[in-house]
């Protein structure tokens, strides 16, 4: 009867994670998901190895992936064309090429300021950059101890959602990029 009430508490654990992850439809934190379910961390990473793994196991059409310092569920990207297909999604989402170059160049130098940006560039980033300020990928994380204190830019949570990392280490080694110019 005790093991058939474990098991019990142990299915409702989580499909308690299970409703919240899928509520929040954004990344939550290790610390959210202790606090709001009352289990210990130690269990709670279990608990969450044992999902990502069931998941990927059963092929299913949403995974659960570590994402921006927490989890998150997401569609399987397997099955992107049919998302895609289904939304029919709009081209205006998409970041354009001198947005794409400047986060880019944020992401790898954080925290820079707009000048720097401009030099890497070669070219005035002020419409790039209130792009993906209005985008939230980036946002002004202080200000540099030079003349005139520029803004320092750097990457957002957001900018790790909209790109599935799970944190900057995640990032593609910058010399991957350079082989790649040689070439």
């Amino acid at each position: 009867m005790e093991e058939m009430e474990a098991s019990q508490e142990k299915h409702l654990r989580k499909a308690a994670v299970e409703a919240l992850l899928f509520a929040a439809g954004e990344p939550v934190a290790l610390s959210a998901l202790v606090k709001t379910t009352e289990i210990n961390e130690a269990d709670i990473k279990r608990l969450m190895a044992g999902l990502i793994s069931e998941y990927k196991e059963r092929n299913s059409g949403i995974i659960i992936a570590e994402i921006a310092d927490g989890y998150q569920m997401v569609t399987n990207p397997d099955f992107s064309l049919f998302v895609k297909k289904f939304k029919n999604i709009n081209q205006t989402n998409k970041l354009s090429s001198p947005a794409l170059e400047t986060l880019a160049i944020t992401a790898y130098k954080q925290p820079i300021t707009k000048l720097e940006i401009d030099q890497l560039r070669g070219v005035n980033s002020d419409g790039a950059v209130k792009s993906l300020l209005d985008k939230r990928l980036i946002k002004i994380v202080g200000k540099k101890e030079t003349p005139g204190r520029p803004f320092l830019y750097g990457t957002t949570k957001e900018f790790l959602q909209y790109f599935g990392l799970k944190n900057l280490s995640d990032l593609p080694p910058i010399n991957d990029f350079l082989k790649d110019e040689a070439a």
